[in-house]
């Protein structure tokens, strides 16, 4: 059923009548009871702990191998310290929690089915490579605002070590990275989304056990794969930055609105040549968003003094930087509408040695004081 030109038009099924009124135009929600993001945390690795944001996150740890033995392993050991820490922020016991939403860049998303095994919590895997972030909220917002739980966990997370070894060399290789690449962010973002601030807030006892008191999600508007045909995995930011300008522009046809109704557009990794497509793409459509805009991949990095060429990419970075730097502004009110739109370069080990193109997909989330 694609018609959603009647806002409160209600289909009948066998079980009764579905209300439509939550939809808007092709690719948008807007939650009737909007959920609350009731806490979230970020753990993130030694060079991640020497950028900008170093201070922001939850845990920084000088061994990127944190205590493990391989990559992989300390990746999952980010994830569940992610998870365990965004709990204990809103003091919500893992068996309350419904659903887990969680994904990463590894084969069979060995990161996330490891690290979040001993939390026991029925898990949907997921993969939308570095957009990860914003599917896993989408789907948690969805499912809360849908009554199918009280509490949904989003996930993600990418380590720099096992990135390299899984879609490019080995670390001990020492190959030569191009001015175009990005820097695989080590870091995981965990976010506990819940269906009423009230339900924790109810009684003196229970003031404070919510870490963000002020912050919903008002809506998504989920991505298309756009495809322009470029093949160059050493350039993500290109591959990504249709992707972001196609969500980008439909959340503003769906919602009749434009870059002056956020306070904020931020992407996830497009990093410094995606930013510079995504604007000129997005100024063919109608739209400036200079002014407005934010880029997770330029923002967790210094481009000058930690040699991250193109800036961070990874499911970590839009993840962490929305944990540890994003939320605090959006809950202190400095901001008090944003659009988030991680976005992810959809290939492959297998598809880029085939000599296949490397299409974009972008998730744009609609987050807001209130």
């Amino acid at each position: 059923m694609n018609d959603t030109g009647n806002k409160n038009r209600a289909v009948e099924s066998e079980c009764g009548p579905f209300h439509l009124s939550q939809l808007r135009g092709a690719q948008s929600i807007v939650f009737t009871k909007a959920p609350y993001l009731l806490s979230a945390a970020s753990v993130a690795g030694s060079k991640e702990a020497q950028g900008p944001l170093g201070k922001c996150f939850d845990l920084t740890n000088e061994d990127d191998l944190f205590g493990a033995e391989t990559w992989e392993e300390a990746e999952s050991n980010m994830q569940k310290e992610a998870c365990v820490l965004a709990l204990g922020k809103s003091h919500v016991d893992p068996k309350s929690v419904r659903y887990l939403f969680g994904g990463d860049l590894l084969r069979q998303g060995i990161a996330t089915s490891m690290g979040v095994e001993d939390l026991q919590i029925p898990i949907f895997g997921l993969y939308g490579a570095c957009s990860t972030s914003g599917e896993a909220l989408a789907l948690a917002a969805m499912s809360v605002a849908a009554g199918y739980g009280d509490y949904m966990l989003a996930v993600t997370s990418s380590h720099f070590g096992s990135a390299e070894k899984e879609f490019r060399f080995p670390l001990g290789y020492a190959n030569q990275r191009p001015l175009s690449a990005h820097w695989t962010v080590t870091a995981s973002g965990a976010f506990l989304v819940g269906s009423h601030l009230n339900k924790i807030h109810s009684d003196k006892q229970h003031q404070r056990k919510s870490q963000f008191r002020h912050i919903r999600i008002a809506g998504v508007t989920i991505g298309k794969i756009v495809d322009f045909g470029l093949k160059d995995s050493q350039n993500m930011g290109a591959c990504m930055a249709p992707a972001a300008t196609d969500t980008i522009y439909r959340n503003f046809q769906d919602l009749g609105r434009t870059q002056e109704d956020y306070d904020q557009i931020i992407t996830g990794d497009l990093g410094y040549i995606g930013q510079s497509i995504l604007f000129d793409l997005m100024k063919s459509r109608g739209y400036d968003i200079r002014k407005k805009h934010m880029d997770c991949g330029m923002t967790i990095f210094d481009q000058e003094t930690q040699d991250t060429h193109a800036g961070g990419s990874g499911c970590g970075c839009a993840a962490s930087t929305l944990a540890s730097y994003i939320l605090p502004k959006l809950e202190n009110g400095e901001w008090r509408k944003i659009l988030f739109v991680p976005t992810g370069a959809l290939m492959s080990t297998v598809s880029f040695n085939e000599g296949a193109s490397v299409p974009g997909i972008a998730h744009a989330i609609m987050i807001e004081h209130c």
